[in-house]
């Protein structure tokens, strides 16, 4: 399982659409195995997005949406008050406490953290990321 790959849909209208109910402009997403994209991939969103692939994997659909939702919310709480002034780990600035809240979903932190990396999906220790980030 650590070697599957999701199908990418390119110039597709579902991030578009989920960014009219999402804190952020959704430029690619993964559901389930599929991840649909704005534009092209590049290599940078295409690990990015296998990541969250590989996190769905291992908690299968559910436990993923549970733990995301999860994490979200308790993001909001977290930072209700605390957004103004900070950046993302793309340098960019929150545009909200629920912008923020995404930013810090633990899942997203491993994928932000590492998209860079070329290497990291082949070293990528399993379930990692519910220990080694939180929310908050």
């Amino acid at each position: 399982m650590k070697n599957w790959k999701p199908w990418f849909f390119e110039n597709s209208s579902v991030p578009a659409f989920l960014s009219n109910f999402a804190p952020l402009n959704i430029g690619a997403i993964t559901i389930f195995c599929f991840v649909f994209s704005r534009g092209e991939v590049d290599e940078t969103t295409r690990r990015h997005e296998t990541i969250h692939f590989q996190q769905t994997l291992e908690l299968l659909v559910i436990g993923m949406l549970f733990l995301y939702l999860y994490d979200y919310l308790k993001g909001l709480i977290v930072y209700r008050n605390n957004w103004e002034g900070l950046n993302n780990q793309r340098g960019y600035p929150y545009q909200s406490a629920a912008n923020r809240a995404y930013h810090n979903i633990r899942a997203e932190q491993e994928a932000y953290d590492h998209e860079q990396d070329e290497d990291y999906l082949s070293t990528r220790p399993r379930y990692a990321y519910l220990w080694n980030y939180r929310v908050g």
